[in-house]
């Protein structure tokens, strides 16, 4: 059996084999890649990085499992960040698995060199207030009365309770949203009910899926997106905490190679296969 009639009856399960292959060694190699920086990222760092110490931001964490190899590196990066800079973290979601994912992304956090020097302590420097069910209904109410919204934490104490909800009423305690959305409820919503409507300043960390749809409203309604698992990594990249979202980017940057590979050289034995069968009567004819 000659080359081009073995590529012809290829078992496709070789081509998944070497494109897990591709997707899982990079992993393991300590290889940098670069990585371009998109305005769009830009602006949530830059949103991020000009609050003073001691400034609250809320991170609502609107997503579930499924999407997480995407968007919890922004989780994270995010955490490590503030918690770093001193910044006071109120964390929420509108989906059940949300805040479970951002405890999750605490104790990533938590662990980091940079965040442990400066020893956040919880009710003080961050706070889980967990899922609250109601959708947009519970971002409108939020902007007059938090206290009514979320009367405990995620762990069931009153939130009166902790320093760090002191005189916080509305949106106007806080100086950023940041908003890691998998649909909805989510970015369209907080636009809608906590920015339009209150003023609030929102960043918006999303699937690369959703990600076209909120880059319209950069710059006057968002200070910025990060889009897929791309801007988890232009976000890593700016904070300076690189993790997952930089690590599978290469391994993605792999597996498109292997892909497009895979590509040309299908359709090169596809068209040389047919040129075989065009010649073949021919010859026997002669």
């Amino acid at each position: 059996m000659s080359l081009l009639d073995r590529m012809l009856t290829l078992d496709r399960r070789w081509i998944f084999l070497v494109v897990a292959v591709a997707v899982t060694v990079p992993l393991f190699l300590h290889l940098e890649q670069k990585i371009e920086i998109t305005q769009e990222s830009r602006g949530v760092f830059e949103g991020l990085s000009g609050l003073p110490a001691g400034a609250r931001v809320i991170m609502a964490c609107d997503f579930d499992p499924g999407s997480a190899a995407e968007v919890q590196p922004m989780a994270i990066a995010f955490l490590k960040f503030a918690l770093s800079h001193r910044l006071r973290v109120i964390i929420m979601g509108l989906w059940p698995q949300g805040p479970m994912q951002a405890d999750l992304a605490l104790r990533d956090a938590l662990r980091d060199p940079a965040v442990v020097a400066v020893a956040p302590q919880y009710g003080i420097d961050y706070i889980n207030l967990g899922f609250q069910s109601g959708n947009e209904i519970v971002i409108q109410r939020m902007g007059s009365n938090i206290p009514a919204v979320f009367p405990r934490d995620s762990r069931g104490r009153p939130i009166a309770e902790f320093p760090i909800m002191e005189n916080v009423r509305s949106f106007d305690a806080f100086e950023f949203v940041f908003n890691v959305s998998a649909g909805y409820p989510g970015t369209v919503e907080w636009v809608q009910f906590a920015g339009d409507r209150f003023h609030a300043t929102i960043g918006s960390g999303t699937t690369a899926v959703s990600a076209p749809l909120y880059y319209t409203y950069f710059p006057t309604q968002v200070a910025g997106v990060l889009g897929g698992m791309k801007g988890a990594a232009e976000f890593e990249t700016l904070t300076g905490f690189s993790g997952k979202g930089t690590a599978f980017m290469l391994s993605q940057s792999f597996a498109h190679i292997v892909v497009i590979l895979f590509i040309l050289l299908g359709n090169a034995t596809y068209f040389l296969g047919r040129r075989r069968k065009a010649a073949t009567p021919q010859e026997v004819a002669g």
